[in-house]
């Protein structure tokens, strides 16, 4: 098995380009929040600080390059070198040679640091029921939604984990609806797309059905743009951590 071919943009690489310019824009309106002092507030809302988002979206981007193989589907008849239409956007099945059928893998980017800072908010801002109500409600929608695509794996319309998201977590907690929107977007998104779908990957063809890669990384990109935009819009009470 050769590793390198585990790294790979999960969209092509324009539609990629697209999220390079959203994570550009953010930091255009951070210089702007910057500017009218709003900035800190902002994310004293969210419990991380602008350099830390900052850090934490990029390394998102640089991240969904990167999956880590941790079981195998042998025997399964897969493509490669293709490009995938689904709902808009476009995505890339890897070039593989010398494969032994569907890769399950877990994608950098779009999996273990959406893990890491949802665990690390549900802990710092004492979320754990909300953030579990959360996630279940956006699992529970988002497994609906999500498709087993040929050649790709388990997919859900780009928007629909940021829209869900966003509501699920104003109706709980407006205040928090920042901490709860990210969490609930991430994990809620790999739980009801990724890993509730596992059993439907068998037969696709997908050479790497990575969770939280293609097919579902822009979403939970996407979510973590919500977060930040919900810390600036909706400030919170006065509150010590």
């Amino acid at each position: 098995m050769y590793f390198s071919q585990f790294h790979y943009l999960p969209l092509t690489p324009g539609f990629f380009s697209l999220l390079v310019a959203l994570f550009f824009g953010v930091l255009i309106v951070f210089g702007i929040m910057a500017v009218l002092g709003v900035l800190h507030r902002a994310y004293e809302n969210l419990g991380i600080s602008s350099s830390n988002a900052t850090l934490l979206l990029f390394g998102s981007l640089i991240g969904s390059y990167f999956n880590i193989p941790i079981a195998d589907l042998p025997d399964e008849r897969t493509v490669s070198n293709q490009v995938i239409d689904f709902f808009g956007m476009q995505y890339t099945v890897p070039v593989v040679s010398h494969w032994p059928g569907t890769v399950i893998a877990v994608n950098v980017g779009g999996a273990v640091i959406p893990t890491i800072m949802s665990l690390y908010l549900l802990a710092r801002q004492e979320l754990w029921g909300q953030g579990v109500i959360a996630t279940a409600i956006v699992a529970l929608v988002l497994h609906w939604l999500a498709e087993p695509v040929p050649g790709l794996g388990i997919a859900v319309p780009i928007f629909m984990p940021a829209l869900t998201t966003a509501i699920v977590a104003l109706v709980l907690d407006r205040e928090r609806a920042a901490p709860l929107a990210y969490i609930g977007g991430s994990m809620g998104t790999l739980i009801g797309a990724d890993l509730t779908n596992l059993d439907k990957v068998r037969g696709l063809g997908a050479p790497v059905a990575s969770i939280g890669g293609a097919g579902t990384f822009d979403g939970i990109f996407l979510t973590g743009i919500l977060a930040v935009m919900l810390a600036s819009l909706w400030p919170r009470r006065a509150r010590q951590y």
